[in-house]
């Protein structure tokens, strides 16, 4: 039961994706309870992203809560540009993503769940490459735990205390 939707937010413009919805069962001493779990990703276009999940015995309420948890944890990614300041490995379970920074024109290439992330964020241009295990949820969060590691040069320079100039060398 995997679907990628769309659907803008008019109030304050932030773009959804829903990357799952999973049936999930709890057998009790009575018989089976079924509910829904949604996995959600939520971006501005401009950098700025979320990720949640909600579970509840209704689909339409499992993406509400879902699309509020994202709202409420979203990140920051550092960009240059159209793409990303330069390779990271995100990993979360046994799911490895290699996200590279790519020319301008290049395009996102990416499979389903990590180009879902990275086109909210609003990286355009990025190639991609998933590893191990590739169960949606743990390929979004291992594409979340790649873009949180990525630093521009003036982050970079701050940090170490040095000049732009001398970090790029």
């Amino acid at each position: 039961m995997a679907r990628e939707k769309r659907f803008n937010n008019q109030e304050n413009d932030l773009l959804n994706k829903l990357i799952c919805v999973n049936r999930v069962t709890k057998v009790v001493k009575g018989g089976k309870n079924m509910k829904f779990a949604a996995l959600i990703v939520v971006g501005d276009g401009q950098g700025s992203i979320g990720l949640g999940m909600g579970k509840a015995g209704e689909v339409p309420e499992a993406i509400r809560k879902a699309t509020a948890e994202a709202k409420r944890s979203m990140i920051k990614v550092a960009m240059m540009d159209t793409t990303v300041p330069h390779e990271a490995i995100g990993n979360f379970g046994s799911s490895k993503v290699i996200i590279k920074p790519a020319s301008e024109g290049t395009g996102v290439i990416a499979g389903g769940p990590v180009r879902a992330v990275l086109e909210c964020a609003g990286i355009k241009d990025v190639r991609t490459k998933s590893m191990g295990s590739n169960n949606k949820i743990n390929c979004v969060k291992a594409t979340f735990d790649g873009l949180a590691q990525m630093k521009t040069a003036e982050q970079i320079a701050a940090l170490r205390g040095k000049s732009v100039e001398e970090i790029k060398g």
